[in-house]
């Protein structure tokens, strides 16, 4: 597992692919599960834009309105944490790695949301195993 602390609501899933092949992948299979990407963002690409340098990483801001909004509805709050979040990245002494919040647990635990507008967000996890490892 990465060198690096994380929270302990983060979670880490080490891919078996290059950098590049992840994001596609990862991409790939949210829209294939009928996510929309609202956003892609290449924060290495823009670190070098300011003259500094970062390891490859991705940012990738996803989700689907059917399961996001009656959250939303439950608690106004929770569009904080939405849409859902993946961040992908590289260091030189680590694999590619694939970072999220249990977004089930989150908005369960954080913003009182009931487990039954919540349990379908545990497909992110069963999506990430099944494409990564």
């Amino acid at each position: 597992m990465p060198a690096f602390t994380a929270p302990p609501a983060v979670v880490t899933v080490q891919s078996r692919f290059d950098f590049d092949r992840t994001v596609h992948l990862v991409t790939e299979a949210l829209t294939s599960r009928g996510m929309t990407i609202f956003a892609d963002i290449d924060q290495a690409a823009a670190a070098a834009q300011s003259g500094t340098t970062l390891r490859p990483t991705r940012l990738i801001l996803f989700g689907n309105p059917r399961g996001g909004t009656p959250v939303m509805q439950a608690n106004p709050h929770a569009a904080l944490e939405l849409p859902l979040k993946i961040v992908i990245w590289q260091d030189a002494r680590e694999p590619v790695c694939v970072d999220y919040l249990d977004p089930g647990a989150l908005l369960s635990e954080q913003y009182g949301i009931d487990s039954a507008l919540t349990g379908a967000f545990q497909q992110v996890a069963q999506l990430l195993a099944q494409t990564l490892q």
